[in-house]
């Protein structure tokens, strides 16, 4: 039994389905004769602590889609990199609070730099999560969309950004908070 190829395949169906395969799935990805060879290899895969089952005993990723976590590097001046060995990143639990409400916009422009979000990343937003005074939202004030700090203070509620160029946004007609920001990704290439 090849552990590596068959998480490569399992890692395959989950990114194209966003879920893990049935049994009857598992036969035909994996080329098995019976739904029996399945099941073992299921236990030797929550074993092995690749797949787990939830409170319900459905089964989720566990180090299926997880990368190696190998350790701090320096930001600063450099210094030897401490390894750590069998720790891993779980991107499936990173994200696993999200949502069904949840979507993702690119982001344009330079006002939320001093909080680290960049022109060209990805903002992760819940429309189901409650947004408070601090949170980084989506909202559409007086028409138009903007990804910026919330601020409530009695009734008056404004928008802050992370860059000193630019002013503060105080509703004149309109405001709709479209969701909290809850993860930024950026990609290098």
């Amino acid at each position: 039994m090849n552990l590596e190829l068959i998480t490569t395949k399992l890692r395959g169906f989950y990114m194209k389905h966003h879920r893990l395969p049935t049994h009857g799935e598992m036969v035909k990805l994996l080329h098995y004769s019976s739904r029996g060879s399945t099941y073992y290899l299921v236990k030797v895969l929550i074993k092995e602590g690749i797949l787990a089952r939830d409170e319900e005993g459905k089964l989720i990723p566990k180090r299926l889609l997880s990368i190696p976590m190998l350790g701090v590097i320096k930001a600063g001046y450099p210094m030897p990199a401490e390894v750590q060995k069998d720790n891993y990143l779980n991107l499936h639990l990173l994200f696993g609070d999200l949502s069904s409400a949840t979507f993702a916009l690119t982001v344009s422009g330079d006002s939320m730099i001093d909080e680290g979000i960049y022109e060209g990343d990805i903002v992760i937003i819940d429309k189901n999560r409650q947004p408070n005074t601090g949170d980084i939202v989506a909202a559409c004030v007086d028409g138009e969309w903007t990804v910026k700090y919330l601020h409530k203070k009695g009734d008056s509620v404004s928008l802050h950004p992370a860059n000193k160029k630019y002013p503060v946004i105080y509703p004149t007609q309109t405001l709709e908070i479209g969701g909290v920001v809850v993860h930024v990704l950026r990609s290098y290439r």
